[in-house]
């Protein structure tokens, strides 16, 4: 019998962008100037959401409710990335990769249901006008919101234990620059069927089922505004929904393109590549793509900013 020499993670190196050690300052202040961008952006959102009386509506008030996520998201990868880039040390303890990782899920899955939740708004504001503060008064709007943050919270613990309860054995260098699924599976040693099993299962759940039902109520959307007879309100529909469409194809597509390819056939660069889209660049844009597309957001923004110089 050959003697395999095993020795179990306690810690993680983050390697990330190690291999680019001439760009390591320039890495750090391109984000730096995006993580600025996004708790400005999104800050600035939240407050003319709350602020502003003509914004007191269900759209505006999910869309604050979207912007705080936004910022919770990245501050869970950011910091530690700019910590990285700084410091150089790209060291992680066991139980702070766990704790990473955990809330990039349960934040993930959470942007899922509030894009979803966003989407059933405008489905009963163009398909159901007259039901529409009906069915969305403010105890329902709460109760959504409080469903979207809530809901996976179980289910993800329960991933989290099973991922960390592996044994990584061998190299402890995770080829990326934060703690997440694929490159963890990839430092597994052993059986980890039943994760990867497990992984499309609450992939199906917390994506695969939202992202049904997200296009789905626009089919039945654009449907209906076909059927307007106004030339101007089929513009005025369109335009309102197109933006909420942008930021669910940039989440959804990077996001089930990095956990549902098979591991082997993403290379370390693309996986870097598609989760820093998925986490990064959609809370980057969606304060230009909700803000600067909405005439009434525009408005609000121009009555509020003089006050506040």
């Amino acid at each position: 019998m050959t003697e395999v020499n095993i020795t179990f993670a306690k810690e993680f190196f983050l390697l990330g962008f190690s291999d680019l050690p001439n760009l390591q300052e320039f890495l750090f202040l391109i984000f730096l100037i995006i993580y600025l961008s996004i708790l400005m952006g999104n800050g600035l959102i939240i407050v003319i959401t709350k602020v502003e009386p003509s914004l007191q509506t269900p759209m505006y008030f999910f869309l604050g409710n979207f912007s705080f996520l936004e910022i919770c998201y990245t501050s869970v990868t950011l910091p530690r990335i700019l910590t990285d880039l700084w410091t150089q040390k790209r060291i992680i303890s066991f139980l702070g990769c766990a704790t990473q990782l955990f809330f990039i899920l349960i934040l993930g899955v959470t942007e899922c249901f509030l894009l979803t939740v966003m989407a059933y708004d405008r489905y009963v504001a163009i398909c159901k006008p007259l039901y529409y503060s009906l069915i969305m008064n403010h105890k329902m709007c709460v109760w959504l919101v409080i469903g979207s943050w809530t809901i996976g919270i179980p289910i993800l613990i329960g991933l989290t234990y099973q991922i960390f309860s592996l044994s990584f054995c061998g190299s402890n260098k995770l080829e990326h620059v934060f703690c997440d699924i694929p490159p963890l599976l990839k430092l597994a040693c052993g059986d980890i069927s039943a994760e990867v099993f497990s992984i499309y299962i609450d992939a199906g759940l917390f994506a695969m089922f939202p992202c049904i039902f997200i296009f789905g109520s626009y089919a039945k959307i654009i449907a209906t505004i076909l059927k307007l007879p106004s030339a101007n309100g089929r513009y005025k529909a369109f335009f309102t929904c197109s933006s909420h469409l942008m930021v669910v194809s940039l989440y959804f597509v990077s996001a089930c393109i990095s956990y549902l390819m098979p591991k082997s056939s993403q290379s370390s660069a693309t996986e870097i590549v598609l989760s820093l889209f998925y986490t990064i660049v959609t809370p980057v844009f969606n304060p230009l793509i909700y803000s600067l597309r909405n005439k009434d957001f525009i408005m609000a923004m121009r009555k509020l900013l003089p006050k506040c110089v």
